[in-house]
């Protein structure tokens, strides 16, 4: 990704990237013509590796449509799957205390799982992995929703010292992907969770309808034990011995030996955010945190402001995209949101009031 130096405004003295800036810059559009999707907000400084059909509509919208054809279940059909999928959960936990672990952030896409949980008669062990980075009002969801549910909170605290080194070395090292420290131990202390009170399903809240747009250039394989090793070597040659490892070998050992599955079952819901976070805010005193993932204090400065002022990028353009996609938000509304900075905008956004 080119230096993008030249390419940052001042906004209420904080140095931004400038969105006009990188249109006309051709290096940040991969030698090309600035050009954006004809249905989304994707576009040739999201993504240079971005391709557009003859209507000018971006490979990302197709492959949405087949994701969504493929995985998402709506109305009766929904209803089948979730069933047969409930039914083999409550069959794995006969005489176990829980049937399944259910990860919790007191972000939406969790909270709403976690009530759907209970509303299927589901039995979960709910977990919560704290590295030292929650926000409080994610504290305060996580602890209304335990209390409303009625479930048993299970707190996976990492060594703050460890977490500390490999998060800096990803950091000193320049790699854009700095969310693979915390994803990587994050399903390692699920799936070592899951394997200590033998539990054989983590419900997960991920979902295509909110969180299938991601290009490939932005993220790397969370499960390269060597790569994130290598980097922490290089870069901080501390202990790694108190972290929730889960390589290759690891996942496959959980997964063919152990049988420890992983269902998405939001994909089995007509699963719409903003009708969630109005159930979410009546049923359980959820509040709001802002953009997606900005429970956590470091993915909102990481998301919100290292990545679009030093690599050009902002995950709005796929968030927004994806909604736009599934037919929850209009391109116009995108623009909107796109047109705030992505840490001063609009309530939904903002980092600065909480």
């Amino acid at each position: 990704m080119p230096n993008t130096n030249m390419n940052i405004k001042e906004i209420s003295g904080i140095r931004w990237y400038d969105e006009d800036r990188l249109k006309a810059d051709k290096a940040m559009n991969n030698g090309r013509p600035y050009q954006q999707c004809a249905i989304s907000v994707m576009d040739t400084i999201a993504d240079p590796n971005i391709r557009f059909d003859s209507s000018g509509i971006c490979n990302y919208y197709h492959e949405y449509k087949k994701l969504e054809k493929e995985e998402v279940f709506r109305g009766e059909a929904g209803r089948q799957k979730l069933a047969q999928t409930v039914a083999a959960i409550k069959a794995s936990g006969q005489g176990k205390e829980y049937d399944c672990i259910l990860g919790l952030s007191g972000g939406a896409d969790s909270s709403y799982l976690a009530y759907l949980a209970k509303q299927q008669g589901l039995r979960p062990l709910v977990v919560h992995f704290d590295y030292g980075w929650n926000l409080e009002l994610a504290v305060q969801n996580i602890e209304n929703i335990i209390k409303k549910l009625d479930f048993n909170l299970y707190t996976i605290v990492m060594d703050w010292e460890e977490m500390k080194s490999l998060q800096r070395s990803y950091y000193r090292s320049s790699v854009l992907d700095l969310d693979v420290p915390a994803d990587h131990m994050i399903f390692g202390a699920l799936y070592q969770t899951a394997d200590k009170f033998g539990i054989k399903h983590i419900l997960s809240g991920k979902n295509i309808v909110t969180e299938a747009v991601l290009p490939r250039a932005w993220n790397y394989n969370k499960f390269d034990l060597v790569n994130l090793r290598n980097i922490h070597r290089k870069f901080e040659n501390g202990s790694l011995k108190k972290l929730p490892a889960l390589g290759i070998w690891q996942s496959g050992i959980y997964a063919a030996i152990k049988r420890i599955l992983t269902t998405e079952m939001l994909n089995f819901v007509d699963y719409n955010k903003a009708d969630v976070k109005k159930l979410l805010v009546s049923e359980l005193d959820w509040r709001d945190y802002g953009g997606k993932h900005y429970e956590n204090i470091f993915t909102r400065f990481y998301q919100g402001y290292l990545l679009p002022v030093k690599f050009g990028i902002d995950k709005r353009k796929a968030h927004l995209s994806n909604l736009i996609f599934s037919g929850q938000l209009s391109k116009e509304e995108a623009l909107q949101e796109l047109s705030q900075p992505p840490m001063t905008g609009r309530s939904s956004w903002t980092i600065w009031n909480t």
